[in-house]
């Protein structure tokens, strides 16, 4: 038996082919929808699956959903739906839609941008939609404020396609090496002449919002209007090599660095000590340990916390929870209600101290770019 050692692979314009971690991008496949699998989609937030954030400004709102709607044969089990609901047939000027992933600095240095020896991009997708005709794919560099911008065709209506774009890379202006967003891509579904009076900006420039979208089709135009994609990746090189498929446990906690969706804790525990008038401080505290380290410090959310006597009698609704890192090394958080006052009425001085229960509602941790 013969072993053959190789260092690099190379494709036929030389360039070195990566067949682990190749994909740039964070959940292509749309399987982790750690949010909500449908959401109404009118403004900028991430909305239903993991990592891709929706843009818009101005009127008309689409309904963004998990769909099974995908390629045939091509291994994927969700594509992301986009589908018109309330439309903008004629935007003003500053109106725009985009569907898009921020990436870190720090994960793109090998990218060599800003020197000679800068490396081009290749992206790959597969997207349908009912609404031929031309959209958009485009980078923005947000440390450098430079865009690269290229259209494509949906050329059958209501079919899957696959298409591959690949952009130069850019010897001008090197991507901080942080956790901060340096590099986004979009996907633009409408826009108004402020971002389609210029010249569509196919190699790297200035950003310069005339030049971002220039000839692009207005999906918003009908309520019949829908749009799929999934199977993004984004790879060095000019080739687009097959999608990278991985566990989805993988996926999974690469999402989990940048959102934490820990939902519904229930607690039940003493209520503190009396104080004076009817009131009670209460002092009630959940530790939270994240499973993976997540971006940078998060920022906490939760619904109203209730709270109830649990042998009955007296009840309250707060929403001023204290949520604090206190374990930086080990990522624990502690909710506490540190600064909550809760009225028992005529139970006010057996309440002193007894067992309360009560729930956090939709907790989450939110540490996106």
């Amino acid at each position: 038996m013969s072993i053959i050692k190789v260092d690099t692979i190379q494709n036929a314009t030389g360039e070195n082919l990566v067949f682990n971690n190749k994909n740039l991008l964070i959940n292509g496949a749309m399987n982790v929808w750690q949010r909500s699998t449908s959401a109404t989609a009118s403004s900028t937030g991430y909305k239903t699956v993991d990592r891709f954030q929706y843009s818009q400004n101005g009127s008309g709102a689409y309904t963004q959903s998990q769909s099974t709607d995908v390629p045939s044969g091509q291994g994927f089990g969700y594509s992301m739906k986009m589908d018109v609901t309330t439309a903008n047939a004629s935007p003003a000027a500053g109106n725009y839609s985009m569907f898009m992933q921020k990436m870190e600095g720090q994960n793109l240095q090998h990218l060599l941008k800003g020197t000679s020896s800068a490396k081009k991009l290749t992206l790959s997708f597969w997207v349908k939609s009912n609404k031929t005709g031309t959209y958009i794919a485009r980078f923005s560099d947000e440390d450098n404020s430079r865009t690269i911008a290229k259209s494509y065709t949906i050329s059958s209506a209501s079919t899957w396609e696959k298409k591959e774009i690949t952009f130069e890379g850019d010897t001008t202006g090197a991507l901080d090496n942080d956790n901060a967003e340096s590099l986004t891509i979009q996907f633009w579904l409408s826009a108004g002449t402020s971002y389609t009076s210029g010249t569509l900006a196919t190699s790297w420039e200035t950003s310069d919002n005339a030049n971002v979208a220039p000839g692009i089709t207005n999906l918003l135009d009908s309520t019949s209007n829908e749009w799929y994609i999934t199977g993004i990746q984004l790879e060095t090189g000019s080739d687009a090599t097959d999608f990278e498929f991985e566990p989805y446990e993988t996926t999974l906690n690469k999402c989990l660095r940048y959102h934490y969706e820990v939902g519904t804790i229930s607690y039940e525990g003493p209520g503190g000590l009396q104080t004076d008038g009817g009131y009670g401080t209460l002092c009630m505290r959940y530790n939270i340990a994240f499973p993976v380290p997540m971006r940078n410090n998060p920022t906490p959310e939760h619904g109203t916390f209730t709270l109830n006597r649990r042998s009955g009698g007296g009840g309250s609704v707060m929403s001023w929870i204290t949520a604090t890192n206190t374990n930086t090394k080990n990522n624990i958080w502690t909710l506490s209600t540190t600064r909550a006052y809760a009225q028992w009425g005529q139970y006010n001085q057996r309440g002193a101290g007894e067992a309360m229960q009560g729930t956090f509602p939709d907790v989450y941790f939110d540490s996106e770019l």
